[in-house]
């Protein structure tokens, strides 16, 4: 039988192949299952492994090995002595089950490898684009999927959005194009030389800023792995042209021979950028007369119907724009699928507006990067902001904002670290903190202690610069319980004048 490193089509002979799946989430479930139907040997290893999936993997012919509390690596490893190991997403390098396989000698690969070299199931593979970046990957995987599907093309959105790649290349339907958001963590476990490199027609990293350092162990290593994204690209390096980050990085990447860099910016473009000119997004890289002339895409008012005028809303449109003009989607088809998208939940969504003062979700503002685009969004802000800070600063976030700032509500596990950066840089700043334990008092309260200090023309903004797993199951959870606390307290608060149809003041 092939070795592993040998196997690099659906069409080979996969059986029998001893394959150690580590984990057992949505991503460590499509990689059991895609094995166990290519005739592999498979065990997934899993710490409280959801009941659903356990139930399921006997009926696919897969094992289970349920790891104790504390159990690192069991006696069944050694037992199986897989010839292959498959790494869900989360597994950091140093985890001791990926360190016995390195001292074992035993391939590694993560999911995306695994789906590049079965990619050819259907007859005519999809081709790839790679979307990346701190902030910003989902909506603009969404966006570039909705432009192409207007474009007439089969695309699915999938990898780290949720619907796992594996899921997408078996679907016997087949696509023509597959965009595929990827995590650092995916990208730390890609290779970009061998049989499992991928070659995307088209890539993008959005803009790098600090986050996950705790789980990558420095910003190097950080921007390493996000750097990986344009590694083997065809067609066209997008970047960003806000972000000298991004541009060094195409700069650096090993791309085929003809790939071009492409940027973006809210600014007017240069001849291989997309860009905008008064109210328009127009495109100066995909035409022949680019050096003297400029495609109309869409207008702004088009963005901000999608929900996107926000700075880091607009970046994610002309980046979707820039991607589905590489893959060759029509004008028309930018503007009209920027008519039809909406952005999802927790992204600067307004929850309601009272009394002139607006209440805004932004939940998804899990890392300083993104916080700061929502706050240089408005223009007096009572900022509720806290969480788990996963290992960053939140100084440069604070200065840059102070001055917009109404007052502060503080959450979270890591109360103490935000108190002393507000110390630091705005001490004069109204301060209050949420010191309750219990998930379901924490938003009531601090949306209590926002309407306390809020005024009129004012947003009450969570954008908590934070991850939320101290206190809640995740960020669609904090963002879910802000906007009922918001709408109960309203409610509860019910004005005579009742609710005003206005938005919230923008910067």
């Amino acid at each position: 039988m092939a070795r592993p490193d040998d196997l690099q089509s659906w069409h080979d002979d996969w059986s029998g192949l001893r394959v150690l799946v580590l984990g057992l989430g949505v991503t460590g479930f499509s990689v059991a299952d895609t094995l166990a139907e290519l005739g592999c040997r498979v065990a997934v290893a899993a710490h409280r492994p959801d009941d659903d999936r356990a139930r399921i993997l006997p009926v696919i012919g897969v094992e289970l090995i349920e790891l104790e509390s504390g159990e690192s690596v069991p006696p069944r490893f050694d037992e199986l002595d897989p010839e292959l190991v498959v790494v869900s997403p989360g597994y950091r390098p140093d985890h001791p089950q990926i360190v016995w396989a390195r001292g074992r000698g035993v391939a590694l690969w993560g999911d995306i490898e695994l789906a590049w070299r079965v990619r050819d199931k259907v007859a005519q593979a999809a081709e790839w684009l790679l979307i990346t970046g701190t902030n910003g990957k989902t909506t603009t995987t969404q966006l570039t999927a909705t432009m192409l599907q207007q474009d007439g093309r089969r695309v699915a959105p999938c990898g780290n959005i949720g619907v796992p790649v594996l899921d997408a290349i078996r679907d016997p339907a087949g696509f023509d194009l597959l965009v595929v958001e990827l995590s650092s963590f995916q990208l730390h476990w890609m290779p970009t030389a061998g049989p499992g490199a991928v070659t995307p027609l088209a890539s993008a990293c959005l803009n790098i800023a600090e986050d996950h350092y705790d789980w990558h162990g420095s910003a190097e290593a950080y921007a390493a792995a996000k750097a990986k994204v344009y590694a083997n690209t065809r067609l066209a390096c997008v970047y960003n042209l806000a972000d000298a980050a991004t541009m060094r990085m195409v700069e650096d990447a090993e791309v085929h021979e003809g790939c071009r860099a492409i940027g973006f910016g809210a600014t007017v473009p240069g001849p291989s950028d997309v860009g905008v000119v008064d109210d328009l997004l127009v495109d100066r890289a995909f035409l022949d007369e680019r050096r003297t002339s400029a495609l109309e895409l869409a207008e702004l008012a088009d963005v901000a119907a999608a929900g996107l005028a926000t700075p880091h809303g607009l970046a994610n449109a002309l980046a979707a724009a820039a991607l589905a003009r590489a893959a060759g989607a029509a004008p028309a088809s930018i503007r009209d699928a920027l008519r039809r998208f909406r952005v999802d939940a927790h992204r600067t969504e307004l929850i309601a507006v009272e009394s002139d003062i607006a209440w805004v979700d932004d939940s998804k503002a899990t890392n300083p990067h993104a916080a700061a685009s929502a706050l240089s969004a408005y223009r007096s802000v009572v900022w509720i902001v806290g969480g788990l800070l996963k290992g960053v600063d939140l100084s440069p976030l604070v200065e840059a904002h102070a001055r917009r700032l109404r007052a502060a509500i503080i959450i979270g596990v890591d109360r103490d670290a935000v108190r002393a950066v507000f110390a630091r840089h705005a001490p004069a700043l109204p301060l209050f903190e949420v010191e309750a334990h219990e998930t379901e008092h924490v938003m009531p309260t601090a949306v209590r202690l926002a309407a306390d200090v809020a005024q009129g023309g004012d947003t009450v903004l969570l954008a908590p610069a934070a991850a939320s797993m101290d206190q809640f199951i995740d960020y669609a959870d904090r963002g879910n319980r802000f906007a009922a606390a918001v709408r109960q307290h309203l409610e509860g608060e019910a004005h005579d004048d009742g609710p005003s149809s206005a938005g919230p003041p923008r910067a």
